[in-house]
């Protein structure tokens, strides 16, 4: 990744959760290896398009069928966390778990119909529809954009009631500090732009509202050396583990049942001196022919388990249309 942005060319990565799997490669090297993406600064989905699906089996609608892990077994992965909490070895937690798709599926077929800021598709393994950036850099500025608070928008008073939620509040202040030292490792002038502004994200048949802040920071004039080392100085992100990081991530890797995998890993562009990169959130895995859908929530002393659970499942949507 140094290499490439010292020589001003252009490159595609992908990078997952744990960091031991990373791909670097040329954007137009990409749809050879079956990786096709739509992100704002462009895609490489042209071949892709020209492809015949008609004889695959695809989901009609946008909502999905999908077992969610039993309540008992959530329950008791909640409960082991806050004793973290509680113990002060954690503060803020983003719980995941896998539910399995009931419904027949065809990952490309989703890829050309979902609707999503950033898409991606690895082969026929698994698709992205993620609403989440994660870093931008631009006229030497790093950008990044915490997303932490979720309230279903079809509710009553829907957007008045995440705003002033004590709990979502809290767990809001918590990312943008972490992301906020993040930034700090190689930026100067690490300042929070807009913060805990609102968004509303088509979840099929409902919606969703969700939180998020502008967090920008000044890099050194010679950023494209250490372009690979600022990035992986960031993971995993703070938006999907927690705080205190290292310590976070310990605590999930014995709680949740799972292997992350590129779930909540990053991707991204890197051209003519601007990256632009996604968390891998809205993730949908096929694995011996079946279909899995990951997804969590951040967990904080005021957290419930119902509540929780009931995120967790909100989560569980293909916008398509």
């Amino acid at each position: 990744m140094n290499q490439l942005a010292q020589q001003q060319r252009d490159f595609f990565f992908l990078i997952n959760y744990e960091m031991d799997k990373c791909l670097v490669c040329r954007p137009e090297e990409a749809a050879d290896l079956d990786i096709f993406y739509r992100f704002p600064c462009g895609d490489n989905c042209s071949s892709f398009n020209g492809k015949s699906l008609a004889m695959q089996p695809g989901l009609q609608e946008s909502n999905l069928e999908a077992v969610p892990p039993a309540y008992s077994v959530y329950k008791a992965a909640f409960h082991q966390v806050q004793r973290e909490i509680k113990m002060g070895n954690t503060y803020l937690i983003n719980l995941c778990f896998e539910s399995k798709i009931l419904n027949s599926i065809s990952l490309p077929q989703l890829f050309k119909r979902v609707k999503s800021p950033y898409c991606l598709l690895f082969k026929d393994d698994f698709l992205v529809f993620s609403p989440e950036s994660f870093v931008k850099i631009k006229n030497n500025r790093i950008y990044t954009y915490p997303m932490k608070g979720t309230i279903n928008a079809d509710l009553k008073n829907a957007e008045e009631t995440l705003l002033s939620d004590e709990k979502e509040l809290a767990e809001h202040y918590t990312i943008v500090d972490l992301l906020r030292n993040d930034l700090s490792i190689f930026a100067s002038n690490v300042r929070v732009n807009k913060f805990r502004y609102l968004q509303k994200i088509k979840s099929g048949k409902k919606s969703l509202y969700q939180t998020s802040s502008e967090i920008e920071g000044t890099l050194p004039e010679n950023f494209e050396d250490q372009i690979g080392e600022i990035l992986f100085s960031m993971l995993p992100a703070g938006s999907i583990t927690g705080a205190p990081k290292k310590k976070t991530v310990e605590i999930l890797s014995k709680v949740e049942n799972f292997s992350r995998g590129f779930y909540t890993g990053i991707t991204g562009v890197y051209s003519k001196g601007t990256l632009d990169s996604a968390v891998l959130i809205r993730f949908i895995e096929k694995r011996n022919a079946a279909y899995y859908y990951k997804s969590g929530g951040g967990i904080t002393f005021n957290s419930t388990a119902e509540n929780e659970y009931r995120e967790l499942i909100d989560k569980i949507y293909v916008p398509i249309y």
